[in-house]
């Protein structure tokens, strides 16, 4: 089955061509699992039907994605959020570093085809609210994700990223921003998320350099 052209995002095409070939082949894998869940539901989609819908083999999409709830649950633009943090002026406040951040790594997420991402967003986060084994394997991917923030955390601070502050900001972090993203879906996504980010960040204290 021929799938839709998956394009690179403009945010990553100052990635390498092996990189931009890897990004492109977890994004049709990503958009085919999507179409499958839209048209039968998350249980009845079988990773065989996600290879076969993406034209790649079961070991590829094995490859990128150890578990199909993995697939739900990553993304080409929270990879980059780390990257984007270090490339903040040093002598920049680390929350005024991380809002920026993060709004740019959502931006880039709805950029190339907002009505796209948008849906995609909506339906992920829904998932993850409603799926007992997305939500169990979230737990998980929020532990991978607080400890790739813990380190551009204490590059920032010249603290040491196993220090109790680092990681109780880090991981408090990534849980009041899953809880933002859940809000948004709750209110139909009709208020910005973008405003809703900066509202959540007002919240939290800035971590302060040692």
């Amino acid at each position: 089955m021929t799938t839709a052209r998956t394009p690179v995002p403009e945010a990553a095409r100052h990635l390498g061509l092996r990189e931009r070939k890897k990004l492109k082949t977890r994004r049709a894998i990503r958009d085919a699992t999507y179409a499958l869940i839209k048209e039968q539901g998350y249980d009845a989609t079988t990773v065989e039907q996600i290879a076969d819908r993406a034209e790649v083999s079961q070991s590829t999409v094995f490859r990128y994605f150890p578990a199909k709830e993995d697939i739900v649950l990553t993304d080409e633009y929270g990879a980059l959020l780390e990257g984007l943090l270090r490339e903040r002026p040093a002598d920049e406040p680390v929350r005024e570093s991380l809002r920026r951040s993060i709004r740019k790594a959502i931006t880039m997420a709805l950029t190339d085809s907002p009505e796209h991402g948008r849906e995609e967003m909506l339906l992920r986060v829904r998932l993850m609210a409603e799926l007992p084994q997305v939500r169990s394997r979230l737990m998980e991917s929020l532990s991978v994700t607080g400890h790739r923030l813990c380190r551009a955390l204490a590059e920032r601070t010249g603290r040491h990223e196993n220090d109790l502050e680092v990681r109780v900001y880090a991981v408090g972090l990534v849980g009041a921003l899953l809880e933002t993203m859940i809000y948004w879906v709750d209110g139909d996504c009709q208020e910005d998320v973008l405003e809703l980010i900066d509202r959540t960040l007002a919240v939290c204290a800035d971590l302060p350099r040692r």
